[in-house]
């Protein structure tokens, strides 16, 4: 099953983007000594890396402002192209068969007389790829009280014999999505670590909105795992870097493929 890349991505640069706005600043003339970089490498889409420096930690922004005017470079291990900035601090590559899976990917540029590199391993695409069930009633009594959270409302399967990581993300598609528990601040789209299993229970109360929902299973590496957890357990009162793959940087470069189950969710 294929899926539209551009609708999701959002998202997942979303959870990076709260990650790294996050870092810890001690001297705010420092702020701008290594850029912020974010990039991920997905067969069928343009390559796009963005650059930005590092905020200052009264900034209220996610990054700080756009890097212009590098020269970024990328190689598969036989051949090296060049980028180009399609915009301010963004740098593109329109090839997308210079994308495969099993391929290192190497990013390098030189900034502030450093240069700046990170790697990333294609993975292969999921397979086998299966839900229980496309349709889900979301009876009222298994949202509500003892024992509700025991209830598994589906479960995901995939092939994965090298125990590989993954992640579930979920893209509900309704331009008027309706909220089963308004009295709560509930979240409409949401990603679940699978870290390296073969599958994954999703209870009832994991849902809070009806309608039309991608189930995106996203086979990642360790450097996007490595943020999702950091992400997890920040708070405000915990202001550190974030784990970084970025050399003489911050931020991630991570290659990573998909496939997606539609999912249609009612409530009796």
């Amino acid at each position: 099953m294929e899926i539209k890349y551009k609708q999701y991505l959002l998202l997942i640069i979303a959870i990076s983007a709260f990650a790294f706005s996050s870092c810890k600043k001690t001297e705010t003339s420092n702020v701008a000594a290594e850029p912020v970089v974010i990039g991920y490498l997905i067969p069928g889409q343009p390559i796009s890396i963005k650059v930005y420096q590092q905020k200052d930690i009264s900034d209220t922004a996610n990054y700080g402002p756009a890097i212009t005017g590098l020269k970024l470079t990328l190689s598969n291990g036989t051949s090296t192209v060049s980028l180009t900035e399609s915009a301010a601090g963004t740098y593109t590559y329109s090839n997308q068969s210079f994308l495969a899976a099993g391929k290192t990917y190497t990013l390098q540029f030189t900034y502030n007389g450093l240069l700046i590199s990170a790697s990333s391993v294609m993975p292969a695409k999921p397979l086998n790829y299966t839900a229980t069930r496309t349709l889900i009633n979301l009876p009222l009594s298994s949202l509500s009280g003892p024992g509700a959270t025991d209830a598994v409302a589906i479960t995901f399967k995939w092939d994965n014999p090298d125990s590989l990581y993954h992640v579930l993300v979920f893209k509900n598609d309704d331009a008027n999505a309706f909220n089963i528990h308004p009295d709560r601040n509930s979240a409409l789209n949401f990603t679940l670590n699978a870290k390296q299993a073969a599958g994954y229970d999703v209870y009832y109360r994991t849902f809070n909105y009806i309608g039309v929902y991608r189930a995106i299973l996203f086979r990642v590496n360790k450097e996007y795992l490595d943020i999702l957890n950091s992400n997890a357990s920040s708070t405000s009162q915990n202001l550190t870097n974030p784990p970084t793959n970025i050399t003489n940087g911050f931020g991630i470069f991570s290659a990573m493929q998909a496939d997606t189950i539609k999912l249609t969710l009612t409530q009796y």
